[in-house]
């Protein structure tokens, strides 16, 4: 299925949290926390429920039922695990062709790509 045009792009916090909750489901708090621990792009609170509104109006992401009303765990849907493939995929490639590009710039400078 084509991405749609209100898909979150990788450059996008969506993207982060997509990607937070493919490790498995997490409450905002937990995602926060991951999101500290593995980003160089953290996100607020304020931000963060925003971005899960969105997710989850959009079929990416779904409420899990938990007992503490106030933890509870999002999980990613099907479509969520195919949007963040599919950007995955596009990332890759992209660094890609960068990194090649960036070798035939400057070949004798270490980079530190792959």
């Amino acid at each position: 299925m084509p991405r749609s045009a209100e898909d979150p792009k990788w450059s996008e916090p969506g993207l982060l949290v997509l990607s937070s909750l493919a490790d498995g489901p997490k409450h905002g708090l937990a995602i926060l926390a991951d999101l500290r621990d593995t980003s160089e792009s953290p996100l607020g609170p304020g931000t963060l429920y925003g971005v899960i509104a969105r997710l989850e109006s959009r079929g990416l992401i779904e409420r899990l039922e938990a007992e503490d009303a106030r933890r509870r765990p999002y999980q990613l849907t099907s479509r969520g695990i195919e949007i963040l493939s599919e950007q995955l995929t596009s990332m890759e490639r992209f660094t890609a062709r960068s990194s090649e590009r960036i070798r035939r710039l400057a070949p004798n400078l270490a980079w530190g790509f792959a």
